[in-house]
């Protein structure tokens, strides 16, 4: 079930034992070598923005959130492995040649995993990491 909390930012709820509510899923976090630049590259190419800085994990609009590779390591325990291809985020983009102008422009060194293509239901789509190595994939929308 979908609701707006009172920050109007969606939410969505589990039901627990008896239907009560228990569990808010949040969004989604990525880990990046240095918030500040993932910011700037996140704002530039999406338009996202910042609702709060806590010195390495960022809050941005749309449920995204920024974590630095040194804190999740030190909170995990693990590496952190770039490109590797688990996970992507995806986005929705009606003007996709402006957008990929745009990403070459601007980000010149982007490293793509395929260039724009057309899927064989029409849906045109580029894929490609971020400077820090998750994956990004952006369609025309279906």
């Amino acid at each position: 079930m979908n609701h707006l909390a009172g920050n109007g930012r969606l939410g969505i709820y589990g039901a627990g034992i008896g239907g009560k509510q228990t569990m808010k899923f949040k969004g989604s976090l990525i880990v990046v070598k240095d918030c500040r630049k993932a910011l700037k590259f996140y704002q530039d190419m999406f338009g996202f923005e910042l609702i709060l800085d806590h010195d390495g994990n960022m809050e941005l609009s749309g449920n995204l959130y920024l974590q630095e590779e040194k804190y999740w390591e030190q909170f995990t325990g693990r590496r952190v492995i770039p490109q590797s291809n688990h996970t992507e985020l995806y986005f929705e983009e009606p003007e996709i040649d402006s957008f990929v102008k745009k990403l070459d422009r601007l980000y010149p060194d982007t490293e793509y995993v395929n260039r724009l293509m057309t899927h064989s239901w029409g849906q045109r789509v580029v894929r490609f990491y971020d400077p820090d190595g998750n994956l990004i994939e952006v369609g025309t929308p279906v």
